[in-house]
């Protein structure tokens, strides 16, 4: 049974669901969905065309008598098919109110039928208030009298078949006495066509059995206060030595910009199938202009034999892009280097510094030096595996004489730090970068006196400080404090990567769908609850209704995608419209009930919101890891965040928010300090400044040995085609 307790009003929602279709049930049980408004064509029976005389005359008595504001009577009453037709005349406009009698108050359906005909149903929503109209539909908790009120331009106005089982005359002149007349119209179209409702023992065993799973993914203030110690931990760790769940990879950036830099760079972004070039050009207060093409990668180089012929590619890209958006400096440039036999009068200004964005595995040796691991996104080319890929790209780039220098290796989370530093406002710097969309990253900023593990490669040690790319996505993987359910284990056993990325499991967009997916699968398997099924109920009963395609994603692995969970968030109305009708129209799930929506919206919610706390864990232990909060001089501790769910899922930065006021060492004041913004575009603008700090790490003459390396190599490779 529905368990509902609001005005009819609030649940209005006309303009989602006006072009919902008439639902109707054959003899059989069976759904038949028409056109719009469209009865099914059947032959009338002899036993219904019987039933037309008793209808007609009731139908005068009901015109003719004002004391009886509508009668309903059975249109039919033979096993398969039920049905009735309301009749109304002069009717108030009512709405449901407060007073009515629980029993009946909080078993309200604003679903059931609609009106045949739409063009008058349309003329019937912008009538007059005094044109005798009325919604509601109520139905009693034992789920076997119901009864309704639809609104209708003129008696004796034919409204849809109700799906209910077959009563005798019910006058309601006691039921009006309950109605409060208004004369605002209320919402004069269901959300559904009809809303099956089930019976109390399924409703019951479907409310406990969602506060079992529920309770499955309860994350205390204890356990985030326990992760936290355990993140602190295992921070340090990764500090002093490799080979730790977080890795605490060194960047080799070690500044980071307050908003005033200025400059013309260029980011390319290697993370996929496309490959983007960018052109940022930094204005010196907080804000940039960004330019950029993007072209999808050939397939047949995702597999090349060598690494020169996918490296070859992307030179040529970067050359197309300078040469339609930089043309004049392209050619000034070009033509210098060109004509230049001496190192004397070149302007380093002349070269275009590149932040290079390669989201695959590397062991990063310098700020612009990185060893290749493997390959991952569908990408084999053997012969790359363990060089520099800003090697491999440089010398490409060399090959076509352009003036570009590849200045910067950039983790994609590590430019999300940059971009938020720039953009942000204020005189403060941020200190941490995190991407909570996919998958999940964080980089912030260490003192280099904290680590105490070898650094191979240059840097520039003067500022004491380094971002470090925490990679912790890996946190805990041997699971010390992380929770367990049994969805977790059954995710990560099924996963291509099964006992690694266990923090990421739990917290990112690409496995949350799963975990919900997971959850409610094993939720339908209960015979108690019935989720989605109606098993226990007659082919005579309206509520046999809701059922589930064969083909329905929740059947399926990584069937449920993280963006319904967003809906579901999002969907509190009364009735849960978007809800039932995200459940439909993506995962197949035919007319779903009100309880099927909240036991799904309760799931969802709860999942995400322990992804949320779990997320305040890594930004907790590094806002205390720093020490800002207890700096008289830190104002405000900016953190810059980026991915699908800070962006798109309703309230989950004030989860996290709640989160780190429960953390001991932050509590509310602390988290008052705290400043979560939205950063954009790590791999773009994020790498350009990445190249700019790379710049002002160069020494001197930097460029003089960059130019007289490209002499040495010109001069021996005479008869190279500038074209290849």
């Amino acid at each position: 049974m529905y368990s509902h307790d609001t005005n009819v009003e609030t649940a209005c929602h006309e303009d989602k669901v006006r072009g919902l279709g008439a639902v109707w049930r054959d003899g059989h049980g069976d759904r038949v969905v028409p056109g719009k408004g469209e009865r099914p064509k059947s032959t009338p029976s002899v036993a219904r065309r019987v039933w037309l005389l008793p209808i007609l005359v009731l139908s005068v008595l009901s015109m003719v008598s004002p004391s009886i504001p509508f009668v309903m009577v059975p249109l039919v009453s033979f096993p398969g098919v039920s049905g009735c037709l309301c009749l109304f005349w002069k009717t108030p406009i009512a709405r449901v109110t407060p007073s009515l009698a629980p029993s009946l108050r909080n078993s309200l359906l604003l679903s059931g039928c609609r009106l045949v005909g739409e063009q008058e149903h349309s003329r019937a929503l912008s009538s007059r208030t005094d044109i005798p109209v009325a919604l509601a539909q109520l139905a009693l908790h034992d789920a076997t009298v119901q009864t309704a009120i639809f609104q209708l331009p003129w008696a004796c106005q034919l409204l849809s078949l109700l799906h209910l089982h077959p009563q005798v005359l019910w006058p309601l002149s006691s039921l009006t006495s309950q109605l409060a007349v208004h004369d605002e119209l209320i919402c004069p179209l269901p959300p559904f066509a009809f809303s099956p409702p089930t019976s109390r023992v399924l409703t019951m065993g479907l409310a406990e059995h969602t506060s079992r799973v529920v309770s499955e993914f309860d994350f205390s203030d204890e356990d985030l206060n326990r992760h936290v110690q355990e993140y602190l931990k295992q921070t340090n760790e990764g500090l002093k030595v490799d080979g730790t769940s977080l890795s605490q990879i060194p960047s080799y950036v070690t500044a980071v910009p307050d908003g005033t830099e200025r400059g013309i760079y260029l980011a390319v972004d290697l993370g996929g199938t496309n490959f983007r070039v960018c052109s940022v050009t930094l204005n010196g207060d907080s804000t940039f202009n960004l330019t950029y093409n993007k072209v999808a990668i050939p397939k047949n180089l995702m597999v090349a034999k060598t690494a020169r012929d996918l490296f070859a590619f992307l030179a040529k890209q970067i050359e197309l892009f300078l040469r339609e958006h930089h043309r004049e400096h392209f050619e000034s440039a070009t033509s210098r280097r060109n004509t230049t036999s001496f190192p004397e009068g070149y302007h380093d200004e002349q070269i275009f510094r590149l932040g290079f964005t390669f989201s695959f595995p590397v062991q990063q040796l310098g700020i612009n030096k990185g060893n290749l691991i493997r390959w991952t996104k569908g990408f084999d080319i053997p012969d790359a595996i363990g060089k520099d890929v800003c090697k491999l790209l440089q010398d490409e780039i060399d090959r076509l004489h352009l003036p570009v220098k590849v200045a910067a290796l950039v983790n994609d989370t590590v430019g999300t730090l940059m971009a938020r530093s720039y953009t942000s406002t204020g005189k403060h710097r941020s200190l941490l970068g995190a991407i909570f969309g996919t998958g999940t990253n964080g980089a912030y900023i260490e003192k280099t006196s904290n680590i105490t593990k070898p650094i191979k490669g240059e840097y520039d040690a003067s500022t004491g400080e380094m971002v470090i790319n925490t990679e912790w996505g890996s946190f805990d993987n041997q699971l010390n404090v992380l929770p367990s359910t049994v969805w977790d284990t059954a995710l990560d056993r099924d996963s291509v990567n099964p006992g690694i990325q266990m923090y990421e499991k739990r917290v990112s967009g690409m496995f949350l769908g799963e975990i919900v997916r997971l959850a409610v699968a094993d939720m339908m398997k209960d015979d108690e609850t019935s989720l989605f099924r109606d098993t226990n109920s007659s082919t005579n009963d309206w509520s046999t209704t809701t059922n589930l395609s064969p083909k329905s994603g929740l059947l399926f692995q990584w069937g449920l995608d993280t963006a319904v969970l967003s809906v579901a968030a999002a969907d509190n109305t009364p009735e849960l419209v978007a809800i039932r009708q995200e459940l439909e129209n993506t995962l197949q799930v035919y007319t779903p009930s009100l309880e099927d929506a909240q036991a799904f919206k309760a799931v969802a919610g709860a999942v995400v919101r322990r992804a949320a706390r779990l997320s305040a864990v890594a930004i907790g232990a590094i806002v205390l890891q720093s020490g800002k909060l207890n700096d008289p001089a830190e104002e405000i501790v900016d953190i810059g965040v980026d991915g699908s769910l800070v962006e798109h899922y309703p309230f989950f930065r004030d989860m996290i928010y709640e989160a780190l006021r429960a953390i001991d060492g932050i509590g509310p004041s602390g988290a008052d300090k705290i400043r979560i913004g939205i950063a954009k575009d790590g791999s773009g603008v994020g790498a350009a400044l990445i190249a700019l700090m790379a710049q002002k790490m160069e020494k001197p003459g930097d460029f003089l040995a960059d130019l007289r390396r490209d002499i040495k190599r010109r001069l021996s490779q005479p008869f190279e085609s500038p074209g290849m």
